[in-house]
């Protein structure tokens, strides 16, 4: 049982790690990567749908992105959808292509996105500590149902504690890392 719990606990808060990674990638830096457009929805026929399911995202070089619609009258709703997702962007149309420049990144902006990768992860240590909540109040409880003895109880504790702890650590160097990355010219 308690190795269910610490099991469980482990998982949640590899996905809280995970997540972070993901929301991170969606924080851009001065070099142009097809992630960016993941998240970016264009109106396909009266449904959202995600730009790299309309078209094909490719890079045309480190600055520069390259969109090609498949039906090619999407072309201006891409090119609509890309400008109006409040990244910064400016694509314009090349023929079928939309080519989308990635400008060059300011001191002030970089601080502001650094500011903004601290606030994911933030985000991603509260839901690790949620986790390590979670699962002390379970053991808690296997404790008052008198499952486990109270000194496996401690220990159990004791593991769940060091284990959030990894978790911290492991957000921290994802953070550092792309704060790095962030302040790289």
């Amino acid at each position: 049982m308690i190795a269910d719990v610490k099991k469980t606990a482990d998982q949640k808060m590899s996905k809280s790690v995970e997540a972070l990674r993901n929301d991170l990638a969606k924080v851009r830096t001065g070099r142009a990567h097809t992630g960016i457009l993941d998240h970016v929805s264009v109106d396909y026929y009266g449904t959202p749908t995600p730009v790299p399911q309309v078209g094909n995202v490719t890079l045309l070089d480190a600055r520069t992105i390259a969109v090609t619609p498949w039906d090619k009258k999407m072309g201006p709703a891409i090119e609509k959808a890309i400008r109006d997702a409040d990244l910064g962007l400016n694509p314009s149309a090349m023929g079928d292509t939309i080519r989308v420049p990635m400008p060059a990144l300011t001191e002030e902006r970089r601080r502001d996105l650094i500011k903004v990768v601290h606030k994911e992860g933030e985000g991603a240590k509260v839901a690790v500590r949620n986790v390590r909540r979670d699962a002390i109040q379970h053991l808690k409880e296997l404790l008052k149902q008198k499952d486990v003895s109270e000194d496996d109880e401690r220990r159990a504790q004791d593991d769940v504690q060091k284990l959030t702890d990894r978790y911290i650590a492991e957000i921290d160097k994802v953070l550092q890392a792309k704060e790095a990355d962030l302040m790289a010219i």
